[in-house]
């Protein structure tokens, strides 16, 4: 959804342009695009493991480049707990640390996942049963709801979709049994098994067959079969057990604490509050060592692909620089998380920080951070959030000179045009018009962009803030701009 806001802003800048300027801004959201080059031939030797005094002061000039509020961190190898650490502040000005609890958004579908699989290795589930059959409560209006199994819920081909589920509702309601009722008039939007396509209510609907086949809540299913043996003490489903502070949202490039949009986040989409200690837990678990709440058959089958994308069961596979990883970010609207493991060299890493913006950083401070571990140099990344979002804040600022100006030259302009057919002069507003209808369809048009994924007007004026105000200065510079035109043709007409 990041990547689409921010390629709606060159669209912006576009749309002033008819007021007199067209800037143009690039920004990368959630990550860059992956390298393609060859990683380091398989003959060659292992790099050293980079010391933890390298990686804090990477970590340190990527603080100072971002301007990130906070920021923890944890890089495993193997067995071990290469770094783990906080840096800058929460939202009451407490220093963070690797024990500050941090919302990790959608990295709760790999925990969901594997609360699952505990179920198929006590026998309890089959991953290639049909889900309808374990929840009497899951009905929709399309049969074809009836064959989704659980491996398509967790590899995400079930056929689930935003675009035809009432979102709005399932997140209303305050139950894993309630989120699943409000189903029943969903359909489908494709057969089950067949297209790959991410949707939280997929993880919700595993989290409430984790409920009925465990015979207790998910929450604490999760705590007592994954979290717990893993050693995570500081992490839970939900943020009453564990509550992190308020989040911050980036406003043309300042940070303002915010608290998290209220929602059910009691579920297994995006429930998790967790932190960096526990994330390096969670991480050696994932590479085979420390506690294993399932066995390494299990992992792999967790870690695989399904038949129809590179999206396993709460990880996806993907390419930096010739390195498979498999990786699964999180975005609230005041939180932001990315995690990552390198099967074949058994390294880890997370990076969460507290705040949310229309470019999020963390993916390439992972990137630097894997760079590290290969023995190359890391880039610090920074500035892109700063660049972008003064772009905005100049594309708003010239919409509101262009519309003063449009305004005192109303008259001059309507003189100019009186006589003219009705059919050019509407020719000549249409331009400055334009923005109205286009920011009145905002959510909706952010929805067709990111494939029909539900976006409210509350959401967007969190990590969005800049672009939304941006839009309807722009907006507002052109209606107005529109109506003292209208108002002076009309009085220089009547006059003549």
């Amino acid at each position: 959804m990041k990547r689409t806001l921010i390629g709606l802003a060159v669209a912006i800048g576009t749309v002033v342009l008819p007021l007199a300027v067209s800037p143009a801004a690039r920004a990368v959201a959630p990550s860059t695009t992956p390298s393609t080059t060859p990683s380091v031939a398989a003959s060659a030797a292992p790099p050293a493991e980079p010391a933890p005094a390298a990686v804090d002061a990477y970590l340190g000039a990527v603080m100072e480049s971002t301007g990130l509020p906070g920021m923890s961190v944890v890089v495993t190898h193997g067995d071990r707990i290469v770094h783990a650490a906080g840096y800058g502040r929460d939202s009451k000005g407490e220093p963070v640390t690797e024990r500050t609890p941090m919302r990790v958004a959608s990295i709760s579908k790999s925990f969901t996942a594997m609360a699952v699989m505990t179920l198929v290795e006590d026998g309890r589930i089959s991953l290639d049963e049909p889900v309808a059959g374990r929840l009497p409560e899951f009905r929709m209006a399309d049969p074809r709801a009836a064959r989704i199994t659980v491996r398509q819920l967790l590899n995400q081909t079930s056929g689930l979709s935003d675009t035809t589920v009432d979102i709005g509702a399932a997140q209303a309601a305050g139950s894993l049994a309630a989120y699943v009722s409000t189903l029943a008039t969903g359909t489908l939007a494709s057969d089950p098994g067949t297209r790959w396509a991410y949707c939280n209510v997929n993880y919700d609907l595993a989290a409430r067959l984790v409920e009925v086949a465990g015979g207790r809540a998910f929450g604490d299913h999760l705590r007592e079969r994954v979290l717990g043996p893993l050693g995570m003490t500081g992490s839970a489903v939900g943020d009453r057990a564990v509550t992190p502070s308020e989040g911050f949202n980036s406003l043309y490039g300042a940070w303002v604490a915010r608290p998290e949009l209220p929602a059910f986040r009691d579920g297994g989409s995006g429930g998790l509050v967790t932190t960096a200690a526990d994330m390096g837990r969670w991480l050696i678990g994932q590479t085979g060592g420390g506690g294993r709440p399932v066995t390494p058959e299990s992992l792999k089958t967790m870690h695989a692909p399904s038949v129809v994308g590179d999206y396993g069961m709460g990880w996806g596979e993907e390419r930096l620089n010739g390195t498979r990883l498999l990786v699964h970010s999180g975005n609230l609207f005041t939180y932001t998380a990315v995690q990552a493991i390198v099967p074949e060299t058994g390294y880890g890493f997370a990076v969460m920080t507290n705040s949310a913006a229309l470019h999020d950083d963390t993916y390439n401070v992972l990137a630097g951070l894997v760079a590290m571990s290969e023995g190359r140099t890391p880039e610090v990344p920074g500035g892109e959030r700063q660049t972008f979002e003064l772009v905005l804040g100049l594309i708003a600022l010239a919409a509101t000179g262009l519309g003063v100006l449009g305004v005192l030259r109303a008259r001059r302009w309507a003189s100019g045009r009186a006589g003219s057919p009705r059919w050019w002069i509407g020719a000549r507003l249409l331009p400055v018009l334009l923005p109205v209808p286009l920011f009145a369809l905002y959510p909706d048009l952010i929805s067709f962009l990111t494939n029909g994924r539900t976006v409210t007007w509350e959401q967007l004026v969190y990590f969005a803030a800049p672009l939304t105000i941006t839009f309807a200065v722009v907006a507002a510079a052109g209606a107005v701009t529109t109506a003292v035109r209208l108002v002076r043709l009309r009085s220089v007409v009547s006059g003549r």
